[in-house]
């Protein structure tokens, strides 16, 4: 069952970093296309669809394939969890688009937190893997690697990235 969640969530991920990719193009070659209305449209329904997913995931891989969580991972899950109260909330009051910009803050947070993880995991940067200290698995420790460059803390960055792209789609 792990190997099956994972090949979905990977898949997911490639899904959330093309459309990364293509807002980013559409807002630097093609400020006026049709799509950016589209984006505008349903940003709160793409945050609240990333940050759920991202939230059952990382509880999945804890809770039942259980693999332990670094520091990083708790750091990232601190930012990510309250998204989902925070726009579950807000479509009950019907304020999605509003809310989106408290969003905004916990996704570029936990966003550079899961950045530094992702390159910890690759050692393009250095420093005390949180193992070291105890108490935790280390934070270089790759549980899933997918596709030759998807881990977890890469899922995150996406799932980060995505409530990003919602916040700035959503401003007209």
């Amino acid at each position: 069952m792990t190997a099956t969640i994972t090949t979905i969530l990977s898949i997911l991920t490639i899904i959330g970093q093309i459309i990364i990719l293509k807002h980013l193009a559409l807002i630097i070659f093609w400020p006026n296309h049709k799509y950016r209305e589209l984006i505008r449209k349903y940003a709160p329904h793409l945050a609240l669809v990333a940050v759920t997913i991202a939230t059952l995931g990382s509880l999945f891989y804890s809770e039942i394939a259980g693999y332990e969580p670094c520091k990083l991972c708790w750091a990232q899950r601190i930012f990510m969890y309250p998204q989902v109260i925070l726009l579950i909330t807000a479509f009950a009051k019907k304020r999605a688009g509003a809310m989106l910009a408290y969003t905004l803050p916990l996704s570029v947070i936990g966003g550079l937190i899961a950045i530094y993880h992702y390159l910890l995991q690759l050692g393009v940067v250095s420093g005390v893997a949180c193992g070291v200290v105890g108490y935790s698995v280390s934070c270089a420790q790759k549980f899933v690697l997918t596709y030759g460059y998807i881990t977890i803390p890469l899922m995150a960055v996406t799932a980060f990235g995505l409530s990003v792209v919602a916040y700035f789609a959503n401003k007209k």
